[in-house]
Formats: structure tokens, sequence, C-alpha cells
């Protein structure tokens, strides 16, 4: 694998919302590096990438509670422990589960394996809640894929949070995860 700046040279072979995500940061002046690699849809497969990009990926964790009328996208460091009473109890939601791949690309244009912030560019309705792991919001610097398992990013914590999220009208929450029983 080997790390790039910036977007590919070519959208031949990329689909639409992954350049749709280049063109994003392009025009909000982000900055990142890319690598290109087989699909990542697991954390293991992503510790190989974090080992390139020299960061850890965040765990992007898509989430809805039981009535499906309220969606979470979740971001923690990726090689913490999600413990779904946990971050019931910070955020008032009861009985959190995992939401439907159906629903991911309905609200984030996005498959299961590809979840990421990049994702929240295409939720034009904000129905869904940024939920942040204050463990990520220390970090200078944070991995994701753009829209698709197949490419990561590596872009500054601090250009996510100050230019992305206003840019595409999506405010986060802190919560504070600690992984533990």
């Amino acid at each position: 694998m080997e790390l790039f700046k910036g977007r590919p040279e070519s959208s031949e072979g990329r689909l639409p919302r992954e350049m749709r995500t280049y063109d994003c940061l392009d025009s909000l002046g982000i900055e990142y590096l890319r690598t290109d690699h087989e699909p990542a849809n697991t954390m293991e497969a992503c510790y190989e990438i974090d080992k390139v990009l020299g960061v850890l990926i965040c765990k992007n964790l898509f989430l809805c509670n039981r009535q499906k009328t309220r969606f979470y996208l979740l971001m923690m460091p990726g090689d913490k422990k999600f413990k779904t009473k946990e971050l019931s109890a910070q955020i008032g939601s009861a009985r959190l589960s995992f939401a439907e791949p159906e629903d991911m690309l309905k609200y984030l244009d996005i498959e299961p394996g590809a979840v990421s912030v990049m994702g929240l560019m295409n939720d034009k309705d904000h129905a869904v809640q940024l939920l942040i792991d204050e463990d990520v919001l220390e970090g200078e610097e944070l991995g994701c894929h753009p829209c698709v398992c197949t490419s990561s990013l590596k872009l500054k914590t601090a250009d996510v949070i100050g230019k992305f999220l206003p840019a595409v009208g999506h405010v986060y929450k802190t919560v504070r995860l600690v992984g533990e029983d």
C-alpha cells in the first residue's frame, strides 16, 4: 500500500460517492492523505491500513433506537470496545442497535464496511446525530473511509470538526466511552 496526497488522478473504477467525498474535501480546502487497498470492512483489516496511514482508523457505528426513529453515527477509537448500555445512558436512548444496511444507504449513501463521518455530507435532512468519543477529539488526526471501503483517508481532526461538519450542517455530541463491563 502506498500513501498519496489528495484525490486519485482518475475517477475510473471509482464509485461516484467516493469522488463526491474528494470534491467536498477539496472545495473546503481540507488536505488529506489517501491509501487505496483491498476491501477493508472489518477492524482487523483496518489495522494494516493504520500502519500505512500512521493513525488509527475510527470505528464508525451506525446505530438506531428500537423504533427506528432516531439514527446515530458513533465515531470511536478502533481499538476500544463498544458497550451499548454505556452509550444509551449518555444519549437518553434505550435499546440501541445497529441500523439496517438500507438505512445506511438511505441516510448516508454508504454500504456496510464503509461507514464514515464523510457520509454526513449525504444526510441533507440531518436525520443522523453524530456522536464522537472524547478520545477521538483529543487526537490530532483521524482516519476514515471516503464512503467506500477500498480507500482510507488521514485528516486533521480540527479540519473535520471545524470545516467539514459546519459545511455539511452537522453538529456533534461528545460522549465518553470506556469500553469496560
